[in-house]
């Protein structure tokens, strides 16, 4: 078994809402990890398509009716990736070429809503989805939730990788159910990793006994403009957008953490490429003195039962059922 992964997190600027042109930057920043040897590469939270700043930074994204804001979601659910997109063989035929796992978060249209999406593309495999449980506070003007039926982990020849988004990392049901399968990685997918972001990654880390991933993302105002005239442009949009602060409203932070919570390796505010070897034996040696799913576990007194059915609402009736 291999005892150790090179594993790469790539802090850079999206292209916000043209998800294709974003496609071809990913395949570049892709194509230089593998080139030294990465076996892991993470991207932060919806790369693909770029975090709607205008949630938190523009004034009355929120107003109801507000022409700006729907402009912006009618654009997001156009771009959005849908299942088996064509858009991205380009990625999946690098990833079968370069026997690489890459973990990058993008806008997702299922039926006609959009999820927050952390997309692990694998090797001569579908990719594994993980649909963000609970959107945080504005978040829910553009996302819908996602379910138990996304909450999974893929098993590579060396250990498990999962993966959660953003403030999912503060809730302890998620977390154990993660626990659980047994990560040797563990993505851990931001807008920007703040110190409160890096503290919930750390606990991660020492809590489940596995390495973390904590990627970030850095954007500018002028990204998001630049993004619009690559779909054509809207008026009311940019209108909204021109109401955010000119300036760098994304700022990285991205590190990468062992299983004991040290750090491993750590970036700025500016675009970087994060590089460090995954001692996997580390793991065994710090499930010495803690396993949360094991012998730190009390499973006569906590019992955790995870529902991983697809949620979709609707069911088709059997064939003869009459209503």
């Amino acid at each position: 078994m291999t005892k150790t992964v090179k594993a790469a997190l790539v802090q850079a600027a999206p292209i916000p809402l043209a998800i294709g042109d974003g496609i071809t930057a990913l395949l570049d920043h892709v194509a230089d990890a593998a080139d030294i040897g990465a076996k892991l590469v993470a991207f932060g939270e919806t790369f693909l398509g770029g975090y709607p700043l205008w949630l938190d930074e523009a004034p009355n994204a929120a107003i109801w009716d507000h022409r700006g804001t729907q402009a912006l979601h009618a654009i997001l659910l156009e771009q959005a990736l849908r299942p088996n997109d064509p858009r991205l063989e380009p990625l999946q035929q690098l990833v079968d070429e370069a026997n690489i796992l890459v973990s990058v978060g993008a806008h997702e249209r299922v039926r006609s809503s959009l999820t927050n999406t952390q997309y692990l593309f694998r090797p001569n495999q579908p990719p594994l989805l993980h649909r963000k449980l609970v959107p945080t506070h504005g978040e829910r003007m553009i996302w819908g939730r996602g379910d138990g039926a996304t909450l999974g982990v893929h098993t590579a020849e060396w250990g498990a990788v999962g993966s959660l988004i953003c403030w999912e990392h503060w809730m302890p049901l998620a977390r154990a159910a993660m626990h659980h399968t047994g990560e040797a990685v563990h993505i851990s997918a931001w807008p920007t990793v703040r110190p409160m972001y890096r503290i919930a990654s750390q606990h991660y880390a020492f809590e489940g006994r596995c390495f973390v991933l904590a990627a970030g993302t850095i954007q500018h105002r002028a990204d998001l403009l630049d993004g619009l005239e690559r779909v054509g442009g809207n008026a009311d949009a940019r209108d909204l957008l021109l109401g955010m602060p000119d300036r760098q409203l994304q700022s990285g932070g991205s590190c990468i953490i062992a299983p004991d919570g040290t750090i491993l390796a750590e970036t700025g505010a500016d675009a970087d490429l994060l590089i460090a070897d995954l001692d996997l034996a580390a793991i065994g040696r710090n499930l010495t003195s803690l396993d949360s799913d094991g012998h730190y576990a009390r499973p006569d007194v906590f019992e955790l039962r995870v529902d991983r059915r697809a949620k979709l609402g609707v069911a088709d009736a059997e064939d003869g059922f009459t209503a």
